[in-house]
């Protein structure tokens, strides 16, 4: 194996859960060239992984990024041995199949976000259990797409995220302001439905601050400021909205937290990544299947009950996680904060 293409264009989430296959992928290959072809918007993060040969980033819009044209031309000039999409999706298997790689590997139907992407393969891997929202399905999405290794003839093992350690002032600036340590809430998310009212959130930083003098730091990404700033206003100041800041900084300020409390969202699943302890919180999606993966981490769910399962938006008055109080919250960080000292 000389050559291969990842094809995994977004979200920031689902990226990171992607990132255990170019891991395994350079183990079973340490002299291959491994590409990731991804929407401009997430290389960043691909810029942390250091198993990545190139990370090609599509964006017509944005001087120096590819545009679809370009796309293509620079995949079939590459001349992939295999191409493997992790979208399924009918863009993602069409852009995999344009490399004009010999094998392209891809879901099985069942498992795919649009059927019409099925044509577009050469291998499938078929994960069973009845589909990708079948509530029967209890693996974590990282070890599904791990499966999709399995036609290569790769045993995978337990995952890996190769994730670069670097340098933040924002980190930086954040550990010399907070002695004691911080706790990352982190109340946005790209679906309104997987978000946990903010004013709740500050509740859980006040409590924090007075039984472990802990301070919060309330994360936010485009447009969700607002929401960081209500965290702030709940909190009787005990949460600091954080400043701007780079993926990079995101990364390093998750390495330096003690917890970080979240939704099923992208910077909830770099913490988890990098090895943060995590308290989840979620609704519309499993944790099971998108939650964290360490053993201590704790879920808060109310996923046996939503009624809008991998919907954006909830359908009823009222959305599930609105039945998600703070102490509840509170006591799963307990026991996280718990397990952690347990271990130190």
């Amino acid at each position: 194996m000389n050559s291969v293409l990842l094809v995994r264009l977004g979200s920031l989430g689902d990226i990171v859960h992607a990132i255990p296959v170019a891991a395994a992928l350079r183990r079973a290959f340490p002299a291959a060239r491994i590409d990731w072809l991804v929407s401009a918007k997430h290389r960043e993060i691909l810029d942390l992984v250091p198993v990545l040969d190139r990370r090609l980033a599509l964006d017509g819009r944005a001087q120096g990024q590819l545009t679809l044209l370009g796309a293509v031309r620079e995949l079939r000039r590459s001349r992939y041995d295999v191409a493997i999409d992790l979208q399924g999706l009918l863009k993602s298997a069409a852009l995999a199949r344009s490399s004009g790689s010999r094998r392209v590997i891809g879901f099985a139907p069942s498992y795919l976000r649009e059927q019409l992407a099925r044509p577009f393969y050469t291998d499938v891997y078929d994960p069973g259990c009845g589909g990708i929202y079948d509530p029967r399905d209890t693996r974590h999405v990282v070890q599904i797409n791990l499966g999709l290794l399995e036609p290569l003839g790769i045993e995978a093992g337990n995952p890996e995220f190769p994730i670069e350690h670097v340098e933040s002032d924002v980190a930086r600036a954040m550990s010399e302001r907070v002695r004691v340590g911080y706790v990352l809430l982190n109340p946005g998310a790209a679906w309104p439905n997987k978000r946990w009212p903010a004013s709740r959130f500050g509740l859980v930083a006040a409590a924090l601050r007075d039984r472990h003098g802990l301070t919060s730091v309330a994360l936010w990404g485009e447009g969700e400021r607002a929401l960081a700033e209500e965290v702030a206003t709940h909190s009787s100041g005990a949460a600091i909205v954080a400043p701007p800041g780079s993926i990079s900084d995101l990364v390093a300020l998750s390495r330096g937290a003690r917890l970080i409390v979240s939704g099923d969202t992208g910077p909830a699943h770099i913490a988890a990544a990098v090895g943060t302890p995590v308290v989840g919180i979620f609704g519309p999606t499993r944790p099971s299947r998108n939650g964290p993966w360490l053993p201590d981490d704790v879920t808060v769910s109310r996923a046996e009950v939503c009624a809008c399962h991998h919907l954006r938006r909830c359908k009823l008055e009222r959305m599930c996680l609105a039945d998600i109080h703070a102490d509840e919250v509170l006591e799963a960080v307990e026991r996280r904060l718990g397990a952690r000292a347990n271990h130190v």
